[in-house]
């Protein structure tokens, strides 16, 4: 029995202890066995379980109570209100709801001076230093103001739609507000445009009727789908105007000398890029290695630009860098994160002309086994800019004009350290997850004329297999110099998640068996068990979804999904402000020249980056997301009425998610809409199962659906199931599972009433090789 309060009644602490203790295990009655609390208790067990849950300490799936994820020591924060004491209230920008349950809360300590740039209020966002906090209810954290990243206002963000009589409605761009218009005055709208993107101060948003609101800015017409990025910039405060300063230090910059660099112009290092490209930082060169002592083994060599000569610390370009964190790609644009002056000239490896580069080179052991580096500032210039496909082809023996003249001197060598680099890969077994990744192809007009899933050549692996080894790399030069850095890491699965996944698998008659620490490799020989199953595409989803997201830290805690023990980004500076700050640090710790990190920068600044351009990453991926969508709904609109084949995507008690075969559009069937019996979710299966009938829908399954609406400017789908749904079960498990309807209905207990009553102790010792309720007669448990 676990240890009681000095009351009798176990406080919050030993609660939550207990449930930390038993991840994924228990429920309110565990709980309440556990400490011994009879029914008078459990009244007051349930509301402080209750309690722990509204402040974030708890999370809860279905009866199952969870400890919430722990936040990192620095983390990006939205002011969300107040408590009853007045103080303030921040949750964590980005997270993970559905896996992690509600977000954990923050009470934001106010200093009585606080430091310029420190003063928040409700609706604010900024970088905070978290602690646990020591109090015995409220918030579990206690948050110190860093920084204010942005100043919160009570606004909406829409596409206004005039009316004939004058001032017009609001359509807002946010999925979640969809159908929800704002009504706006003449007299409030700006002389707005129809189609034009607006930013709306609200007015009234409650009472009866629309709510009203006032046109503050207007952002752009996005009545072509050419301006459909716009939406999301704009939502997502995603700067796209440099500043002056930065303009005038990107025009003065001179292209890089020889002074100061090693000469590697005669090296014929190539970019291998996609067709579009329209900046190339990286260029690769291999050739087998001369040394008797390493037979059969290569030298690698990866350039990659060298944008801390030209973005030096503390300057306007930098500023602007670091605000934006990374660039931002959508079909239609780009939004750089560094003036065109200097991404797509200065720093673009273009054929035939000179480049200052820092470059690292690589000795390759015949096992595939990175051997020794060493880190060079160079002037190169490349010898060919080449596309994955072109690549290829000339290696599958189609060469063109360009590859030709390169086959036998540059490709080859490339591929043949490629194939020797790729053993140590197979043999260090990372992740392998390879999920197509859909490309949108548009027409002149920005309308989309086609969606493709480019295919994987070897051309790709390679050069991701290059840059991972350079990326390495990097991360061990500079921990060997012992100056701190930005890691990219990859935190391994929580035990919530591995028990989630397990329980899953179990459904399938799969183990998830491992013995010692937690690696990738357990994943991969589940992975390779459902290989060609059709039930393959369901178990690469939620081995997916049972993964942490990568991100940037000052402290290294390894990268699980490449199996790492320590990796640093290296290799797009151009792209990505980490890249950056690692290229400062090796200048700086080789003794390189210009452009070093700074000599006082600390590893709590690094920290506070690392949270920034975590947050910008993830700010960029969602609004390339939500401008795919809206783009298909677009595309998609004027095809309401018509059936298409899709996949189950998602599963939640609001009902199936699906995305198109075709097109990769994804959109909701709710719940209410499936079926004429209610469906329960089913959160181990990731399915909806009818009560009644037993009819399963399930994650992964391929279903026809009818599109019933199209919201191009929330970029919303809805759809109709047109399938009917799987038995839930099979043989042993669909009898266990119609058992359990059958005792949920009270069957069961008609069925035994008029028989004797024996006790279970007895029933049990009589019948010993007979499989207890909820178990399989291998011990596997059902139980929902």
């Amino acid at each position: 029995m676990a240890k009681r309060g000095d009351t009798g009644f176990p406080d919050r602490n030993a609660i939550v202890a207990f449930i930390r203790a038993h991840p994924g295990e228990v429920g309110t009655k565990e709980i309440a066995r556990a400490f011994g609390l009879k029914n008078a208790d459990r009244a007051e067990l349930k509301r402080i379980l209750r309690e722990l849950v509204d402040e974030g300490a708890l999370s809860k799936r279905g009866k199952r109570i969870h400890e919430t994820a722990a936040l990192p020591a620095t983390v990006m924060a939205d002011i969300t209100g107040r408590d009853a004491d007045g103080e303030l209230i921040a949750s964590p920008t980005e997270w993970d709801e559905e896996a992690s349950g509600a977000p954990p809360k923050i009470r934001i300590h106010l200093p009585r001076r606080p430091r310029p740039g420190t003063s928040v209020g409700v609706g604010d966002r900024a970088l905070l230093h978290v602690e646990h906090s020591t109090d015995a209810d409220g918030a579990i954290y206690s948050g110190r103001v860093i920084k204010v990243v942005d100043h919160g206002k009570l606004r909406a963000l829409g596409i206004f739609r005039a009316l004939p009589e004058g001032g017009g409605r609001l359509v807002p761009v946010d999925k979640k507000q969809a159908g929800r218009e704002l009504n706006i005055s003449k007299a409030d709208s700006l002389d707005a445009q129809d189609g034009d993107l607006v930013s709306v101060e609200l007015i009234r948003t409650r009472g009866f009727g629309l709510g009203s609101g006032r046109v503050k800015e207007r952002l752009g017409s996005v009545k072509s789908e050419k301006a459909i990025s716009l939406i999301a910039i704009h939502a997502h405060d995603i700067p796209q105007a440099f500043s002056q300063d930065a303009l005038r230090e990107a025009e003065a910059a001179e292209p890089a000398t020889l002074r100061g660099r090693e000469d590697w112009r005669a090296l014929p290092l190539v970019t291998i890029d996609p067709p579009d490209a329209k900046d190339h930082d990286d260029a690769v060169h291999a050739e087998a290695d001369p040394d008797p002592g390493n037979k059969g083994g290569h030298i690698v060599h990866v350039a990659i630009a060298d944008v801390a000569f030209y973005v030096r610390a503390a300057s306007a370009l930098d500023h602007d860098a670091v605000t934006r964190g990374n660039s931002v790609y959508f079909p239609d644009r780009v939004v750089p994160m560094l003036p065109e002056r200097i991404s797509n000239d200065l720093c673009s490896l273009v054929p035939g002309e000179p480049r200052g580069a820092l470059a690292v080179r690589m000795v390759i052991g015949a096992d595939g086994r990175k051997r020794s580096h060493s880190f060079h500032r160079i002037l190169m210039r490349s010898a060919a800019k080449l596309n994955y496909a072109q690549a290829q082809a000339a290696i599958d023996g189609r060469p063109d004009d360009t590859t030709g003249p390169l086959l036998a001197s540059v490709l080859k060598p490339l591929y043949a350290a490629y194939e020797t680099v790729k053993r140590a890969r197979d043999e260090r077994d990372p992740l392998d997850l390879d999920i197509p990744e859909r490309k949108i192809l548009l027409k002149a007009d920005g309308t989309v004329n086609r969606v493709i899933v480019p295919e994987r050549l070897d051309a790709h692996r390679l050069i991701e297999e290059f840059m991972i080894l350079a990326n390495v790399a990097a991360a061990e030069m500079l921990e060997k110099k012992g100056l701190p850095l930005i890691y990219r890491v990859h935190d391994e699965p929580t035990v919530e998640k591995v028990h989630d996944l397990q329980e899953f698998l179990k459904t399938l008659d799969i183990s998830f068996a491992k013995s010692g620490a937690l690696r990738p490799s357990h994943f991969n020989r589940v992975l390779a068990q459902v290989e060609g199953e059709d039930y393959q595409p369901l178990v690469n989803e939620v081995v997916l979804r049972s993964q942490a997201q990568a991100e940037y830290s000052a402290e290294n805690y390894g990268h699980f999904g490449l199996n790492l023990r320590r990796y640093a980004h290296f290799t797009s500076p151009i792209r990505r402000y980490a890249d950056l700050i690692v290229h400062r640090a090796l200048v700086r710790a080789l003794g390189l020249g210009d452009g070093a990190l700074p000599d006082d920068t600390t590893a709590e600044e690094l920290s506070e980056i690392a949270a920034q351009i975590s947050v910008t990453e993830r700010r960029a991926m969602k609004a390339e997301r939500e401008t795919a969508d809206r783009l298909i709904a677009h595309y998609l609109a004027d095809r309401v009425g018509a059936t298409f084949q899709a996949r189950i995507s998602g599963v939640t008690r609001a009902g199936l998610f699906v995305r198109l075969d075709d097109t990769g559009a994804d959109g909701l069937i709710p719940i209410r809409t499936i079926g004429s019996e209610y469906f329960n979710h089913d959160e181990t299966r990731h399915a909806l199962i009818g009560s009644r009938s037993g009819a399963m829908h399930r994650l992964g399954d391929v279903v026809d659906v009818r599109l019933v609406e199209a919201l191009p400017i929330a970029g919303a789908l809805r759809f109709e199931l047109l399938s009917e749904g799987q038995p839930a079960l099979h043989g042993r498990k669909r009898d266990t599972l119609r058992g359990e309807r059958r005792r949920k209905a009270g069957a069961e207990h008609e069925r035994h009433a008029a028989k004797p009553k024996r006790d279970k102790g007895k029933r049990d010792k009589q019948r010993p090789g007979k499989a207890k309720p909820g178990k399989s007669k291998r011990g596997k448990s059902w139980k929902r």
